[in-house]
């Protein structure tokens, strides 16, 4: 089974999670394959189901791929489907997570609200389409805070915890994050179909 993406990160939190699914799971670079795939669609599920179908159709396997971003409140759902081309795409996150706590500046704690989502879409070779969302609910924090995590974790601070998501470790982070909880949910929906 290809999870169709290059992020090493992510690929870990992957395996960690979908590791005792009976099915290896490996990146499109082990899988021996590429493809500059055009995200159009209008949400999250739709990106993850255009790259998973992209790939699935290229290699002929069971394929996943997830669209995933951060939606902040205060900036109307920005920058949401945008997260990875917010800025641009060669623009460094410490950048990125910048330019958003400083527009965010004199903005209350309480109206800092955001969520990160993930939407994981997995296509068949028959034609079938499984998909699954989960978010992770946190505020914007006035500072990069954090070694662990990638992205924007640096600046997603989680009340509960006390931190920001790049200051947990990487098993807490997969029990509360947006991708652990669509992992899950994919992994449940998987595992009724693959022993069918």
């Amino acid at each position: 089974m290809i999870f169709a993406t290059g992020n090493e990160g992510k690929m870990r939190e992957i395996r960690m999670i979908l590791g005792d699914l009976g099915v290896p799971v490996v990146s499109m670079k082990e899988a021996g394959t590429a493809a500059d795939i055009e995200e159009n669609g209008t949400s999250f599920e739709e990106n993850a189901i255009i790259k998973a179908r992209t790939i699935m159709e290229k290699t002929g396997e069971i394929t996943m791929a997830d669209d995933s971003g951060l939606e902040i409140d205060a900036l109307d759902g920005e920058p949401g489907i945008y997260s990875a081309r917010y800025m641009g795409e060669d623009t460094s996150y410490d950048i990125k997570n910048q330019n958003l706590i400083d527009r965010l500046d004199g903005v209350p704690e309480e109206k800092r609200t955001a969520r990160f989502v993930c939407a994981i879409a997995c296509a068949f070779p028959d034609g079938r389409i499984l998909t699954s969302r989960g978010t992770m609910e946190g505020l914007i924090a006035h500072e990069i805070r954090g070694e662990n995590g990638f992205g924007y974790d640096p600046i997603f601070y989680l009340p509960e915890q006390g931190c920001t998501s790049a200051e947990i470790s990487p098993e807490k982070k997969n029990e509360l994050s947006h991708r652990g909880k669509a992992l899950r949910e994919m992994k449940k929906q998987l595992a009724g179909c693959l022993e069918k």
